[in-house]
């Protein structure tokens, strides 16, 4: 039988919705990456970039790969992995009644999760500390999302993308997901419930590398500092005012 590879994809969106891109890269069995693809979407949202990457990694790899793949998006593992099932239960809605979004690339993701042997591992974003495959993935979606151009292996490309250096926090416990054959959209998860839990007050400050939106709604631009709000980044003003009304 041949061993399980290991793959990660991304997706990004600089504005969300805004310029948008996605990414892969397909490793051996020891991590060492092999292959990588990226590509644009034109405007879209971060989840169309998420499912968008698993979608072209899955037809990247030939039925009946054993494949590990890694991913920061829980967004789109849990859609493929947990809430799939309900979602065709109840006629493609939601539990509150509204139509699933993104749904034709959620079915296209199902019909290849059939015919390959997929684990899902979640690893966090953005750590010094973190997942090296997905690094490299988040920087090629990142620069797809910029230059709106195709890059990869397959297109030339002799060098793997190199991620860019970030401020890390202690890395929270892995969490993986299993979907084979017909049995795609079922899932199990390891690690504590407390990993679930929202971080509460606020990250050390980092300067932002790409333009975004703040919780409070306001944009922010590449190299300013940003700190985290729970699970999202934004101001640094607004966070720690933040932290102060949580602390009162």
């Amino acid at each position: 039988m041949s061993e399980r590879i290991i793959a990660a994809c991304d997706g990004a969106s600089k504005g969300n919705p805004g310029p948008a891109g996605w990414a892969w890269v397909i490793a051996d069995a020891e991590g060492r990456p092999e292959r990588w693809e990226s590509g644009a979407l034109g405007r879209a949202t971060n989840n169309v970039g998420e499912l968008t990457a698993l979608q072209r990694l899955l037809e990247a790899l030939v039925p009946g790969t054993q494949v590990e793949i890694r991913m920061d998006s829980q967004y789109a593992m849990k859609a493929v992995t947990q809430w799939l099932p309900g979602w065709k239960r109840n006629g493609w809605k939601t539990s509150g009644g509204k139509a699933v979004a993104n749904r034709e690339l959620v079915e296209e993701i199902d019909l290849l999760l059939t015919e390959r042997d997929v684990t899902f591992l979640y690893v966090p974003a953005h750590r010094e500390d973190g997942d090296h495959l997905n690094a490299i993935a988040d920087r090629a979606a990142g620069d797809a999302a910029i230059s709106q151009q195709a890059a990869g292996t397959a297109l030339g490309a002799t060098d793997f993308p190199v991620p860019a250096p970030v401020t890390g926090a202690p890395a929270r416990s892995n969490r993986t997901a299993k979907a084979s054959g017909t049995n795609s959209g079922s899932a199990s998860s390891s690690g504590s419930a407390s990993a679930n839990k929202a971080r509460s007050g606020t990250s050390r400050p980092i300067k932002a590398k790409f333009p975004g939106t703040c919780p409070c709604g306001q944009p922010y631009a590449a190299g300013e500092m940003i700190a985290k709000h729970g699970k999202r980044w934004g101001h640094e003003a607004c966070a720690a005012s933040t932290q102060s009304d949580n602390s009162t």
